[in-house]
């Protein structure tokens, strides 16, 4: 599986993301606006708003800000949200944080406008794999998101340095599963069960470390040695 290489002037991760996830490696996946009291009550800080209509935004983004959380939007599935520069300066005039989307034009246009960017890609197969990684390396993301999560596990190291710095989302069900992808290189993961979002990093580490851990690690090596 052969990986772009992101230039050398690619973004890193920001420092406001840098010290959000110092604790809690975790970002809250909030689809619709259920789940807003969990998240407003739990330690996680950063979260990313789906599935959520334009007219409900401004409110709940202010909301989230006032508690001193940093908030992502999902262009791509909000209901009456444009895929367009003027619906990132209207999350801009909100005061939401940041933009997730998987249209490399979203992320060329939110970066001049000071919005922190996250491109969503799906890794389906080693094709769809380099394309992901040649429209990161020019889009230049603060964060990758990468779906499904249990995918990082068959990803090359050349691969996830192209992806990096990267989330990791879809199938992040249990704390296994977070230091699982946190051992594999995630700076954080993503998930909207509410049970997760108090996870800490040394409770992460821990189990990352663990001997079941290391063994399902070597395993997966294994596996990818196997099919390659």
């Amino acid at each position: 599986m052969n990986a772009s290489h992101r230039p050398a002037s690619a973004p890193r991760m920001s420092s406001v993301l840098s010290s959000a996830f110092v604790d809690v490696p975790v970002i809250a996946s909030i689809i619709g606006p259920q789940r807003l009291q969990n998240f407003l009550g739990a330690p996680a800080k950063v979260c990313i708003l789906a599935s959520i209509p334009v007219g409900q935004l401004p409110n709940i983004v202010q909301l989230l800000g006032k508690a001193g959380k940093t908030v992502f939007v999902n262009v791509d599935s909000c209901p009456g949200l444009a895929q367009d520069k003027g619906a990132l300066e209207f999350l801009k005039a909100m005061g939401a944080h940041g933009m997730v989307s998987t249209r490399l034009s979203l992320m060329e246009k939110g970066r001049p406008l000071g919005l922190l960017t996250m491109q969503k890609v799906f890794v389906t197969d080693r094709s769809n794999m380099r394309r992901s990684t040649d429209a990161i390396a020019r889009g230049g993301p603060d964060l990758v998101e990468i779906m499904p999560s249990p995918i990082v596990a068959r990803m090359t190291p050349e691969a996830k340095r192209a992806m990096s710095p990267f989330v990791a989302a879809g199938f992040v069900e249990t704390a296994e599963d977070a230091a699982a992808a946190l051992a594999l290189g995630a700076v954080a993961v993503a998930t909207s069960d509410p049970r997760l979002w108090d996870l800490r990093r040394d409770r992460l580490v821990a189990l990352g470390s663990s001997p079941s851990s290391s063994s399902a690690s070597s395993a997966s090596s294994a596996s990818r040695r196997n099919t390659s």
